[in-house]
């Protein structure tokens, strides 16, 4: 029995526990005007990064080293794939690429945890509580019904192999592109929703999250043009909208994601839009 994949699933269990109380502390912190409770609601997001870290690297190593015992492993890798493929399935399946996508969640929220601290004492306990719930949503998915650490019985001694499609150069670039477009507009989105929460819709989200939208519009438009040039080498596809569905899933918000970034602009100079920028942001989201 595979005893570390085991370990990563207790992680990402524990992980889920943490992201509960990182969505309900914050909230009793403020009622109770006691920071040490939004503190260490904080440090819980910190936490949760290094638990589905941990969980991550346990599937990594077992897609490098060929090790069946894993059942995700052996649907979407096997002995004679290039390293960079092996690496690349990770995110080459379903229950994988919802790791991924846990992954880079949690790295954006230890990283809004750590960096505001000092800073945006009136939005953050909302912003964190925000982001708390959508990575626990995340993992109770992953958890409940798309575990990619899932163990079975009898191993194999091959696997059955990446999808020939997916074995491209810029399956190494263009998902997690992608992902980070997509996981990045989710703290613009938190601290939106902080902002109504708190009842004050002035411009402090918009200048705080001002890197964090271009950041996000940036890798989600490369990822999209990757995406394109990918389907077009690999199927053959000529027209403009025979793309793969998930590409035209990924320009839905990149559309309302650009009207956003072109919007808040406006709100900066002129104090005006700040209505339109948050449903534009729930909109993207």
């Amino acid at each position: 029995v595979n005893a570390m994949a085991i370990y990563g699933t207790i992680s990402l269990m524990a992980a889920l526990a943490l992201c509960i109380f990182g969505t309900a502390v914050p909230h009793i912190g403020v009622i109770n005007n006691n920071w040490n409770l939004i503190r260490s609601a904080q440090n819980a997001s910190i936490l949760t990064f290094i638990l589905v870290s941990f969980a991550s690297g346990v599937l990594l190593t077992c897609l490098i080293l060929s090790d069946f015992s894993v059942v995700y492993v052996w649907e979407h890798s096997s002995t004679d794939m290039p390293l960079i493929y092996k690496i690349s399935s990770f995110w080459g399946g379903l229950e994988g690429s919802l790791l991924f996508w846990i992954l880079v969640q949690s790295f954006f929220m230890m990283v809004v945890a750590f960096r505001y601290q000092y800073s945006n004492r009136e939005i953050i306990p909302y912003v964190i509580a925000t982001l708390n719930a959508i990575t626990g949503f995340l993992l109770l998915l992953l958890i409940g019904w798309s575990n990619p650490l899932n163990l079975q019985g009898v191993v194999p001694l091959e696997g059955r192999g990446l999808n020939p499609l997916l074995q491209n150069p810029a399956m190494a670039i263009h998902p997690p592109s992608l992902y980070l477009g997509f996981i990045g507009f989710s703290v613009p989105f938190s601290f939106a929703m902080g902002g109504l929460l708190l009842g004050k819709l002035d411009n402090e989200w918009v200048l705080t999250t001002r890197r964090w939208t271009l950041m996000s519009w940036y890798f989600l438009s490369a990822g999209l043009i990757l995406g394109g040039q990918w389907a077009y080498e690999e199927l053959g596809w000529g027209g403009f909208w025979a793309w793969d569905p998930v590409e035209n899933a990924a320009l839905m918000p990149w559309l309302t994601g650009t009207a956003f970034l072109h919007s808040v602009m406006i709100q900066e100079k002129r104090n005006m839009m700040k209505i339109w920028n948050i449903v534009l942001i729930i909109l993207t989201f």
